[in-house]
């Protein structure tokens, strides 16, 4: 069985320090802010200092990764004699994803003898990470590339995504809803409550009153639809008083231990906004 190693792209808000843990390679998505020419990747900044700019007013627009760089980049594990698995974010989210199929199609014309595998994980944040985390599993298990491949395509719906956001202002900025619902909402304190849908698009589930029950909001989904033992992750956009909150709350309802908190990057915060908290598990549905 040949060698193969787990690629994916830096929308899986997993740190590099991490993600070299893992022996996982990523492609980093990048942003520049309105009004700068300065381009940065997901890591190029912290998440403090960006959420910062962000409150402060700033608005930043996002860049998927090209072909180009994937290419690079896989090229130099083909040439160890390296096979890739990819799996990356929903191509309903980015570009990213068809970026990396077009990598993989010409580089398996320039090296048939390798394999170069794509999945598309319909997923973000932490949502990737943790299929990540579990296909990791498979490959530690003896799984072959195709296996570990067809694993991450059978499970990849079962992976629940579920966030959400502390003011109403960057959905607006997104399209998700009008000026005037955002204006009504945050002087309600409405918070909206939102998950990746089975087509890897974001879906308005239900409004709450208050950050307390939309927090609340999001354990409850693991109440009424994880499945057994399911690893839960936690992502936050500069709120971890808040990730620590819904990994304790969910401790004390289920028992269930929270393995990851991380950060929400600036590719998805951009999108998002500070104070977005996601939580993300195995479930019977997304």
């Amino acid at each position: 069985m040949n060698e193969y190693i787990l690629f994916t792209d830096s929308a899986c808000d997993l740190s590099p320090e991490l993600l070299q843990q893992w022996n996982v390679d990523s492609c980093a998505l990048s942003f520049v802010f309105d009004g700068e020419e300065t381009a940065y990747s997901n890591y190029d900044m912290s998440v403090s200092d960006f959420y910062s700019q962000m409150r402060a007013g700033k608005v930043a627009k996002t860049s998927a990764v090209n072909p180009e760089a994937f290419a690079e980049k896989f090229e130099a594990h083909l040439k160890k004699g390296r096979d890739i698995l990819y799996l990356g974010i929903s191509g309903t989210l980015s570009t990213t994803y068809a970026s990396a199929v077009i990598a993989a199609e010409e580089l398996t014309e320039q090296y048939p003898h390798r394999k170069i595998l794509t999945v598309d994980t319909l997923g973000a944040s932490a949502g990737i990470a943790l299929l990540i985390y579990l296909t990791l599993q498979q490959q530690a298990n003896g799984a072959s590339i195709e296996e570990a491949a067809q694993f991450a395509e059978q499970n990849k719906g079962s992976i629940c995504h579920w966030f959400t956001t502390d003011t109403l202002t960057y959905l607006k900025r997104g399209g998700r809803i009008n000026a005037t619902t955002a204006i009504v909402g945050n002087m309600l304190d409405i918070r909206p409550v939102l998950h990746v849908d089975n087509d890897g698009g974001l879906t308005n589930v239900k409004k709450v009153r208050g950050r307390k029950a939309s927090i609340q909001a999001l354990c409850d989904k693991v109440l009424q639809t994880a499945t057994e033992n399911t690893p839960i992750f936690i992502s936050h956009a500069d709120c971890e008083a808040d990730a620590e909150l819904l990994a304790d709350m969910i401790f004390r309802k289920t028992g269930l231990e929270t393995q990851i908190i991380t950060d929400v990057g600036p590719v998805i915060g951009a999108h998002a906004g500070p104070g977005t908290l996601a939580l993300f598990f195995v479930g019977s549905e997304r």
